[in-house]
């Protein structure tokens, strides 16, 4: 795609396309209703806390920031202000208006690394932005805008030409090269902030992710990896070493993101749906290893189905292999997030799933 096509996806994209549509007040279906009162009942703590029941019973920025959304789009001020109040005493950084990504209850202290996690300060701008807005208290507005112009000032950096979005403060600096994380691009979260906090630099960082994520493609299908490295200089990208060379847990979210922000049009959204569709495959995946074209032994959650739903009927397809939204009595946190995210993306965008 040309770049002054990629800068005008990216134009629409903050000047009003998802920005409007993340307004808050969107119609709630009953079963999005009841799938969010499971979700508070097993994963939601009397004190605000959102648990990560497969991972230790910790917390994240990422699952208050999650949860703090799906607060508002539920309009539930009282499970926003329980979620935001533990948030702020527990993970809110000492030095600027960031939050430490993990909380574990194993330890003491609970918080061990202070460094954030981008897309969870994103969701957790977005959600007080939204918060504001749709309850009229501009002291979540004011909050919400501190942690955006912090994002702002201390996550976007210069790397092989390209504005980009550090994964988290410290960390992901090196010397020949720059590591970020495709999935830490939540345009729709991107779009709320950069409505409040006016700034050319938002609309580079979407065009230059929109350029990153098309050349993010690796391995048989042509997809994006969980973490990626650019380089200084020459711009090219590849699968970070440190972490496995897969399409897993963290980039099934980029196709999420994108067709919530109305860019189902996007080649990282196209990728991801013929390989969940690739029939060679006795179930959807997990994963997918870029390196050898290998795939996870075990299927992928509901979560990645309903995204896969989601993305493919934005396109106008009909796709069986997706199934339906089946008892979510055993899925664990994370799968039961994306469960929600989803639905609550097809909502914004219109259309029930």
């Amino acid at each position: 795609m040309p770049i002054h096509i990629q800068r005008r996806a990216a134009i629409g994209l903050l000047s009003g396309g998802a920005a409007a549509m993340l307004r808050g007040g969107t119609a709630v279906a009953a079963a999005d209703t009841a799938a969010w009162m499971d979700f508070k009942a097993r994963f939601l703590l009397s004190d605000g806390r959102v648990v990560d029941n497969g991972n230790g019973n910790q917390s994240h920025s990422e699952g208050q920031g999650w949860g703090l959304s799906l607060a508002e789009h539920h309009d539930d001020r009282a499970a926003f202000d329980r979620m935001l109040l533990w948030t702020r005493r527990n993970l809110r950084r000492e030095t600027d208006n960031l939050h430490a990504w993990r909380w574990r209850p194993d330890r003491q202290p609970a918080v061990a690394d202070s460094n954030n996690a981008t897309d969870g300060d994103l969701f957790i701008a977005s959600a007080l932005l939204r918060g504001g807005r749709r309850w009229s208290d501009p002291a979540l507005t004011e909050e919400g805008t501190a942690v955006a112009r912090d994002v702002l000032r201390l996550l976007v950096r210069r790397a092989g030409g390209r504005l980009v979005l550090l994964p988290g403060a410290q960390g992901f600096e090196h010397r020949t090269h720059v590591v970020v994380n495709p999935s830490y691009y939540s345009y729709p979260a991107i779009a709320t902030v950069a409505e409040a906090v006016p700034d050319p630099a938002w609309l580079r960082v979407a065009s230059d992710g929109l350029r990153l994520l098309r050349v993010a493609r690796f391995g048989r299908w042509g997809l994006p990896p969980d973490w990626m490295a650019i380089s200084r200089t020459d711009r090219s990208v590849s699968p970070a070493q440190g972490w496995p060379a897969r399409f897993s847990y963290d980039a099934v979210r980029v196709p999420l993101w994108l067709t919530w922000a109305g860019l189902a049009d996007e080649a990282a959204v196209e990728a991801p749906l013929n390989f969940w569709s690739d029939t060679s495959h006795r179930q959807v995946p997990a994963w997918a290893d870029l390196s050898t074209d290998s795939v996870a032994p075990y299927a992928a959650g509901q979560g990645v189905l309903l995204i896969g739903r989601f993305a493919a009927r934005q396109r106008g397809i009909l796709q069986d292999r997706f199934g339906s939204d089946a008892s979510h009595e055993k899925r664990d946190y994370y799968d039961t997030a994306l469960v929600l995210l989803a639905r609550m993306a097809a909502a914004e965008r219109s259309q029930s799933l």
